[in-house]
């Protein structure tokens, strides 16, 4: 190469050193340009490019076998400093992640409000949860956490729940191959449609099933509205979603009108229709259809997945399997000869085992993230977080912390023994005034399941090397294929059916 072809090269690298630096400085430009001095008060970390941001580097990493790597990046080039600028999902926003900065973030209702971005807002709708003011948001967490959350109403569920999961797991001992995951979700939605519907046809729950697994591949994609996108085939799905449930509602509607529904003892759906705030106003179809979509969701999203990782954690660990095992039949032992099924008290007993679904909970962290938006500028770990910036609660960073966590990425349900996390430190269904009012249920229904998987089954993976998958939620790819199989039969006391 001649003299000035060196030149040329120069001048060509030259360029596009400065158009990078250029395009990777304009969303700084634009969203720091009104904040003044303020903006040296920010986190450290970069907005990425325009229109997209970080989140090129955030999909490249969770959709890779090292997730983690987003995150470590973001340490990597600015430090421990426990907070981060990154523009995401659509908005400017401050990372957080440390359990002081979280906790803070959470509870503190004041200063932060939701801050979901759109493309959630379309999915799951806005009149659900995650949109409305904090006023509508108590009354209808008020509402609707009580009948999963109660004493009485726990117990009542607890027998459909139990006699779901033995019908579950002796028909699939009997059908070969399956897939572990989606039979799992399958029979979590039943749960939850019962609880929210009281029944409908299978044909309905496996079209209602079936749509909220595409809604669910959108929910953390970019909102790119175009046909071969995630968001475009979620978008299709949610307008799927929203008539079925208007089928059901307006028939419900019609039946209450006829006075023709049958008398039994109400519904979610009833409670929602029956709902009037102090000013009288009553839910329209629209908001209790959203509400049906935010609930139906993750009543059965997270269950199903926390099972079969508890599961396959059960089934990799002998050591673990064999203690919780002994637990269980410990409780069987010990039950009344004439008692058939499980009793909550013998739940609220199983020590070991909710030390073994607390560790799946942190271990596999099934929401990485939620999303605030901050109402007024707010000072945290002597940085700002600038009026209407979002706020990205990272509970990965906090459930993998070293410092609270010994070999945070080992599964190990004995560091529970003796040990309570500070408040801030375990974060599985989130914090504050948002907490995910379906815990307890949740942990029961999961509870209920490895009471007779451990007793009974084990479970034959067809594939234990599948690569696993972090977007929309962590599974294995195949997710979990396999063989249910019964092992024993003997000295086990279980549900007449």
């Amino acid at each position: 190469m001649g003299y000035w072809g060196l030149i040329l090269m120069g001048w060509y690298l030259l360029g596009f050193v400065i158009v990078k630096w250029v395009l990777k400085s304009v969303n700084c430009w634009y969203y720091e340009r009104d904040l003044g001095e303020r903006k040296y008060e920010l986190p450290p970390g970069d907005l990425g490019w325009p229109f997209i941001g970080n989140m090129w580097s955030f999909l490249r990493a969770f959709k890779s076998s090292t997730p983690e790597s987003f995150i470590s990046n973001l340490f990597n080039r600015f430090g421990h400093t426990g907070m981060y600028k990154v523009h995401m999902f659509g908005n400017p926003s401050i990372i957080v992640t440390t359990a002081e900065a979280c906790r803070k973030v959470l509870t503190d209702d004041e200063s932060f409000k939701p801050g979901w971005p759109s493309s959630t807002l379309n999915l799951i709708g806005r009149n659900s949860f995650v949109d409305i003011s904090d006023e509508q948001h108590r009354w209808l967490r008020k509402l609707t956490a009580a009948p999963v959350n109660g004493q009485e109403q726990l117990s009542v569920y607890m027998k459909y729940i139990e006699d779901n999961v033995v019908t579950a797991l002796e028909k699939w001992a009997g059908m070969g191959q399956i897939e572990f995951l989606t039979e799992l979700r399958k029979l979590t939605f039943r749960i939850i449609m019962h609880i929210f519907l009281s029944s409908e046809s299978e044909q309905v729950m496996e079209v209602l099933e079936r749509e909220y697994t595409a809604l669910n591949y959108g929910v953390r994609a970019m909102a790119i509205n175009i046909p071969g996108f995630a968001y475009h085939s979620a978008l299709k799905a949610r307008k799927k979603l929203v008539a079925v449930l208007q089928a059901i509602v307006t028939e419900r509607r019609e039946r209450r009108r006829r006075k023709t529904c049958p008398i039994v003892k109400k519904d979610m759906m009833d409670a929602l229709m029956d709902a009037e705030d102090e000013n009288g106003k009553r839910l329209i179809d629209e908001e209790i259809i959203d509400i049906l979509v935010m609930y139906l969701n993750a009543g059965h999203e997270s269950s199903g997945h926390i099972t079969m990782w508890a599961t396959l954690f059960l089934q990799k660990h002998p050591d673990v399997f064999k203690i919780a095992k002994s637990e269980q039949e410990e409780i069987v032992k010990n039950r009344p000869s004439d008692q058939k099924g499980l009793r909550l008290k013998e739940v609220r007993q199983m020590d070991y085992l909710s030390k073994v679904i607390d560790e799946t909970l942190r271990v596999i962290t099934f929401s990485l993230t939620v999303f605030r938006e901050a109402k007024q500028d707010v000072h945290i770990g002597g940085y700002t977080i600038p009026k209407g910036w979002k706020v990205l609660v990272w509970f990965r960073s906090v459930h993998f912390d070293p410092e609270t966590y010994v070999e945070p990425k080992k599964f190990d349900p004995s560091r529970w023994d003796g040990f309570t996390p500070k408040a801030g430190h375990f974060l599985p269904f989130g914090g504050g005034s948002r907490l995910c009012p379906g815990n307890d249920l949740a942990k029961i229904e999961i509870s209920i399941f490895l009471h007779h998987f451990l007793l009974n089954y084990e479970l034959e993976r067809h594939n234990p090397g599948s690569p696993t998958m972090y977007l929309p939620h962590t599974r294995p790819k195949d997710n979990c294929l396999g063989r249910i199989k019964r092992v024993s039969t003997q000295n086990v006391q279980t549900r007449d059916m």
